[in-house]
């Protein structure tokens, strides 16, 4: 075994963030024709959070995962008190109480370090679970089920109340990319997807057939939340329709920096794909996308690599994280799935969502650390 730097990243996942960081600020800058001048100095905020962000990662690294991994049911429960003191305290923006405002900083969204502890949590749970039993029966795995469903409910119904469907649907899908690489039986899934296509099905049908008892019974504002998300398959609404515009004028080369020809809401967060899109045409998302999925299989790889099972079911719910939500920014804005507000991660604006994700990078920082320092 020899031994190699105490402290170091692998180039091919170090030089992709740093260039996701340039789009990043650099498209923000693009957009602030699109915003008023309140949003003037954005770029610059984005700038000092990726540097922030970097010294968090870098951070993370130096304590190791293995600290995180021993502390993470304290910082589980101060994840969930942020969230009950949401509910209680925060003062809601757009009617909802999603963040925390902080003068001279801005807002803090607690549910997105909530899916970095709840990744951490779990990987801790499902090692946990593993090295304690060999050959587990179908009570043992059924009882660990029952304790995973409490650790992800808990935080679940908390930021579905503010309202946040969108975070929610991240919890889960982390879940189940963790539970998918466990080692637990097959058959669970199954029967888990299959009880939630009944629910879905029951819900759908209900709206669809009858409104007023639908609302009667989960609600007004989870009426609007099902309204909304239904709406997309039409293609209609200012947003989307200006987007779709926005990208098809950029043909196959873009019509350069700052440059994007109409306006749609949230440019800097939500559509800052339609952004680089109408800048840089089809030619220059097609090379956005290679990166980010060229970051994807570089941390899949790190994955496998590690001797680590912990680190391995932790990289496993952020390959699960990432990808969704790579998927779900890019094809709303291009009207293939439904607007549902989740950020392209490294690249839209927000102090909470890019520090979520900084930190995030942190623990792959400290895996590839891992890997690198004992090399055969």
């Amino acid at each position: 075994m020899k031994n190699v730097s105490r402290y170091k990243v692998e180039k091919s996942i170090l030089i992709p963030l740093i260039i996701l960081a340039i789009i990043s600020v650099t498209t923000i800058l693009s957009a602030q024709n699109l915003l008023d001048s309140s949003h003037s100095t954005l770029y610059i905020k984005q700038g000092i959070w990726f540097v922030v962000g970097f010294a968090l990662a870098y951070f993370i690294m130096y304590i190791g995962n293995d600290f995180l991994y021993r502390n993470i049911y304290i910082l589980y429960i101060i994840g969930v008190l942020a969230l009950i003191a949401l509910l209680l305290f925060a003062t809601p923006i757009n009617n909802a109480k999603c963040w925390f405002s902080l003068p001279g900083i801005g807002t803090i969204q607690p549910s997105e370090f909530m899916k970095i502890i709840l990744i951490m949590t779990l990987a801790r749970v499902i090692n946990d679970f593993n090295e304690e039993n060999d050959n587990p029966t179908i009570g043992d795995e059924f009882k660990f089920l029952i304790k995973v469903l409490i650790i992800v409910g808990i935080p679940s119904i908390l930021t579905f109340l503010q309202p946040d469907t969108g975070v929610v649907f991240i919890y889960l899908l982390i879940t189940i990319c963790m539970l998918f690489v466990s080692g637990i039986r097959y058959r669970w899934f199954v029967f888990a997807f299959g009880f939630l296509a009944i629910v879905i099905g029951i819900v759908l049908a209900t709206y669809l057939l009858n409104q007023e008892m639908f609302i009667k019974i989960f609600g007004i504002d989870f009426f609007y939340r099902i309204d909304r998300l239904l709406d997309w398959k039409s293609g209609s609404g200012m947003q989307l329709e200006n987007s779709l515009m926005a990208i098809g004028s950029g043909g196959l080369f873009g019509k350069g920096f700052g440059k994007t020809p109409i306006y749609f809401p949230e440019p800097q967060t939500d559509f800052i794909f339609a952004v680089f899109a109408s800048n840089y045409g089809l030619f220059g998302s097609i090379i956005l996308i290679a990166i980010l999925v060229f970051l994807d299989v570089k941390i899949i790889n790190l994955g496998i690599k590690s001797v680590n099972n912990t680190n391995k079911y932790a990289i496993a719910g952020i390959v699960g994280m990432l990808l969704y939500q790579q998927f779900q920014n890019i094809g709303m804005t291009i009207g293939l799935l439904p607007i549902t507000g989740i950020t392209l991660p490294f690249i839209s604006y927000g102090g909470s969502s890019l520090l979520s994700y900084m930190l995030m990078a942190g623990i792959i920082f400290s895996v590839s650390n891992e890997n690198l320092r004992y090399t055969n």
